[in-house]
């Protein structure tokens, strides 16, 4: 398959898709849309892997969301099975040795939906080193107490992530760090996060109207090295401005890089290029 762009974090295998799931990939990927689709427990991280088996231009991703870790937030859309308080390093590094999954996550800290730092910690520190064992790259989630949109304040899960990582920063530099997947930290944690090499997905929310107090994504874009810089839809969630009160779906990525462009005051075929290639290079995908 050639590949014109690429959704880097989705989730076309989640109950959500179960009636149209078919329809749904066709449309992106006669687009030349290629993405991966993310795994957040045991039962969405083998879905994944079984998509990725069944379609050219699917890749998957296997970890642990931070949710998942205990019994805080349950989503009919996403059809994840019960919390697992403990990482099966068995079962997910079998999964990850599989040629089409191309990184580990997400994982990494969720205080808007769980308190439970030390339990998602756990979590988090046996993906990175799953991470480095397998030799794939990372797949970040991180949200603090207070709303991403909205721009309610709340303990900064971003500073705890990035301790973590800084400390375990001799796995990161021995393999290959990773994505910040739908980053809506500051400018100042960006750079911190640059520095331990890690590239950056934009989804939907760039497209919306900036709340007070919340992510400033324009200046997050303009700041950020092209060379980093990657596209996400993370659907079914925050469908772009063209598309809002829908589903989202990987075929809406087009609506990310047509805002990525007009930030960077690129075209947009430049930023196909270059979002493409960096998704290339970050998740070794050889040949497409």
């Amino acid at each position: 398959m050639k590949l014109k762009l690429f959704d880097a974090h989705t989730h076309v295998h989640f109950r959500t898709y179960d009636a149209d799931r078919d329809e749904v990939l066709h449309r992106a990927l006669s687009a030349g849309i290629g993405m991966v689709n993310v795994g957040t427990d045991k039962k969405t991280s083998a879905e994944a892997v079984a998509l990725a088996e069944k379609y050219d231009g699917c890749w998957a991703t296997v970890g642990l969301h931070p949710i998942h870790t205990s019994t805080s937030f349950h989503d009919e859309d996403e059809g994840a099975d019960a919390p697992e308080a403990e990482f099966d390093h068995e079962y997910y590094l079998s999964l990850a040795k599989h040629p089409k999954v191309v990184a580990i996550g997400e994982c990494g800290f969720d205080y808007f939906h769980s308190p439970d730092k030390e339990r998602q910690k756990g979590a988090f520190l046996a993906q990175i080193r799953l991470a480095y064992e397998v030799k794939k790259p990372l797949m970040l989630h991180c949200r603090s107490a207070g709303s991403i949109l909205s721009g309610v304040e709340g303990p900064n899960a971003y500073r705890d992530m990035i301790d973590v990582l800084k400390a375990e920063s001799l796995k990161l530099k021995a393999g290959t760090p990773g994505i910040t997947h739908f980053f809506s930290g500051t400018v100042e944690e960006a750079k911190e996060l640059l520095e331990l090499g890690f590239y950056f997905t934009f989804g939907g929310a760039i497209t919306l109207p900036k709340k007070p107090g919340g992510a400033d994504f324009e200046a997050l874009v303009k700041m950020m090295p092209l060379d980093r810089i990657l596209c996400e839809t993370d659907a079914p969630y925050v469908a772009p401005m063209k598309y809002r009160g829908r589903r989202n779906e990987p075929l809406y990525v087009e609506e990310v890089i047509k805002k990525l462009a007009e930030f960077r005051g690129v075209t947009v075929g430049e930023m196909e290029r270059i979002t493409l290639e960096n998704t290339r290079k970050i998740l070794n995908l050889r040949g497409y």
